[in-house]
């Protein structure tokens, strides 16, 4: 069975918007993520609104808006609040991290969540950007 889920970027201008709406439309509000991207990867495997064997289709509506609001500015607000949480031996390499973003560089939160559904392409989740 094939499930399409259609996401607005005109319907959230950060991160913290883009969990809400994901929340809402793919999770149908049945769970709430948190906003973290290994949660996120986990949730795409199954078992949250969906079954394994579903074909699931996520299309990104305005998603140009998207690559803007999910840019660098939201990247490095994102790397800061990890900074501040991670644990010490991490530190370095999310400064690392930052430091890229602070120079438009390295991947963007637009990047990785495309990246994460991207993961699960082969398996039975496909990414439509319009």
């Amino acid at each position: 069975m094939k499930k399409t889920f259609t996401i607005n970027g005109d319907n959230f201008s950060d991160f913290q918007g883009f969990t809400k709406e994901f929340s809402s439309i793919v999770l149908s509000n049945k769970h709430i993520w948190n906003g973290n991207l290994d949660a996120f990867n986990d949730i795409l495997r199954g078992g949250f609104g969906f079954e394994d064997d579903d074909d699931i289709e996520i299309v990104w509506k305005n998603s140009i808006n998207s690559i803007k609001d999910l840019g660098y500015i939201e990247t490095i607000k994102k790397l800061n609040e990890k900074y501040e949480h991670c644990h010490p031996t991490n530190k370095v390499s999310v400064l690392q991290e930052l430091h890229k973003a602070r120079n438009n560089q390295g991947p963007t939160v637009f990047d990785r969540i495309i990246e994460i559904i991207n993961e699960h392409e082969n398996k039975n989740i496909t990414l439509k950007l319009e």
